[in-house]
């Protein structure tokens, strides 16, 4: 099986290259220098034949996008039209990545993947964009919605956590956003299963299970780089203004995964366990 891999010098992308390579398939990379996706033509001049297309690309500045809102639409909502339109001509399947910026962000209970969609951010309004267009031009295509992501191949939470507690000591992060921190080698294993499973078109979140606060997950980071979790101080999400409002609820469900017969990622303090030497640099990546 043929896979082009989108974005794959990205966090995710460079996950999902690996494992592709792994599993023994073909995989293509197209990155910037391959090509500009927010051109119809070149994304068409550039696709080569596949089974699989995934697009890993996506504009994630979620601030900058509130000024920026048309730079960020080309890329997570004009892109992917390009890209599943290139994909159903050579009869490929789609996988588009979204997040679950698309929902308010005010739920008490998982969002379902049928939930409507009604971002507060310029960055969920182009994602929601996308995943619509997705579903207009390739009606077969993966949606898979995640949230919280982390890796190795590029800056995250955890990453910035560990630093700032060395460099301060101390530090204060949010307790009033919950949601489900996920590794993006777990998202790149649950994509390539999704295609194996032959699951239908449609849309699923690839989360980790259970949930915890920022405050939670920082917490946790701080012990396995081996500080004590008490350094880390609980805030509120009004102590610090920024340009796009933060969900405070992401918490996604997994019917769908399960209607299809695919078992979800695991519980996420059991999967950060198995990632944190690898993502805060001090090993390999543990078993699964």
């Amino acid at each position: 099986m043929r896979w082009v891999v989108v974005g794959s010098n990205g966090m995710l992308g460079t996950d999902v290259m690996a494992a592709l390579a792994h599993a023994g398939h073909e995989a293509v990379g197209l990155d910037r220098a391959q090509v500009d996706v927010t051109d119809a033509r070149a994304v068409d001049a550039a696709l080569p034949d596949a089974d699989v297309v995934v697009n890993c690309a996506a504009w994630t500045a979620v601030d900058a996008a509130e000024e920026q809102e048309a730079a960020a639409f080309a890329v997570n909502a004009a892109a992917p039209s390009y890209l599943a339109r290139a994909a159903r001509e050579r009869g490929a399947r789609l996988v588009q990545v979204s997040t679950d910026y698309v929902f308010a962000g005010d739920a008490t209970d998982p969002y379902g993947e049928d939930h409507p969609v009604a971002p507060r951010s310029a960055y969920g309004r182009t994602k929601a964009a996308g995943e619509w267009a997705v579903r207009a031009e390739h009606p077969d295509a993966l949606v898979v919605r995640t949230a919280w992501l982390y890796g190795a191949a590029g800056s995250c939470f955890p990453r910035t956590i560990a630093r700032v507690a060395v460099e301060r000591g101390s530090l204060g992060v949010v307790d009033d956003q919950v949601g489900q921190p996920t590794w993006t080698v777990d998202l790149a294993d649950l994509i390539l299963r999704l295609v194996a499973a032959g699951a239908p078109g449609g849309t699923y979140h690839g989360t980790s299970s259970g949930s915890t606060s920022w405050f939670g997950f920082a917490q946790a980071v701080v012990a396995s780089a081996g500080m004590d979790p008490a350094i880390v101080a609980p805030t509120a999400t009004d102590a610090s203004e920024r340009p796009a409002p933060r969900p405070s609820y992401s918490v996604l469900g997994h019917g769908a995964l399960h209607a299809a017969g695919v078992t979800p990622i695991g519980g996420w303090r059991e999967r950060w366990a198995a990632a944190g030497a690898v993502v805060l640099g001090h090993g390999a990546p543990s078993a699964r």
